[in-house]
């Protein structure tokens, strides 16, 4: 792999993450390690390391990098935990995310966004991330329950299946709104409790599903 954009992503990880209070040491180490490049067309290549999200084709985007080390620091994540992933758009969280976990489970529904991500993933040797096109609201029963639960998507609430698959103790991160603005907010589940709490204010593209946002 090329080692051409070896700088942009240390002064990313010096001028977008540290200054903004992301201290969690693996995930600075996985953002300075998985090459962003590879989840954005050639042609963007020179604006992968700036600070905002990027479009990646289907009305979707790849969120600004601050974005996602601030949803992964706020799993918690210790190295062997099983992580669901909703909304696998061009690949670039689950990639960080695999750096920190023991496996990933994605789920996507979008098929020319999956099939793209998996490519990147074959090509990096990412074999810790499994990945299926489905309904990513209804998660992915099969493999739970789940350490952690990361929502790329804002929706109107939180999704029912997701908090059924969340472990006792587990952790969810997901933007809750209208389709405009939302709040990311932290599910904690813990001794048969839940608690949420609001972590920021931010914008994403629509969680559709049978319980998220009818399809456009």
């Amino acid at each position: 792999m090329s080692d051409r954009y070896v700088t942009s992503r240390e002064k990313m990880v010096r001028e977008q993450l540290v200054s903004r209070n992301i201290t969690d040491e693996r995930t600075l180490a996985a953002m300075g390690e998985v090459p962003r490049h590879y989840f954005v067309d050639d042609a963007m290549g020179g604006r992968a390391y700036g600070d905002y999200p990027l479009p990646i084709g289907a009305g979707q985007t790849i969120s600004q990098p601050y974005i996602v080390a601030f949803m992964t620091q706020s799993l918690q994540l210790g190295g062997s935990e099983s992580v669901l992933e909703i909304g696998t758009g061009s690949g670039y969280q689950a990639a960080v995310l695999s750096k920190l976990c023991r496996r990933v489970y994605t789920v996507e529904r979008i098929n020319s966004l999956l099939a793209g991500a998996r490519k990147v993933f074959d090509r990096l040797r990412y074999f810790n991330i499994r990945s299926k096109l489905d309904d990513g609201t209804l998660g992915w029963p099969e493999h739970g329950p789940y350490d952690a639960i990361i929502v790329t998507a804002g929706g109107p609430e939180i999704p029912q299946p997701l908090i059924d698959q969340l472990a006792d103790p587990g952790r969810l991160v997901i933007p809750i709104g209208d389709r405009h603005t939302q709040g990311l907010e932290l599910l904690v589940k813990k001794d048969g409790q839940v608690e949420t709490r609001r972590l920021a204010n931010v914008r994403f593209v629509d969680l559709v599903g049978e319980y998220g946002w009818s399809g456009k």
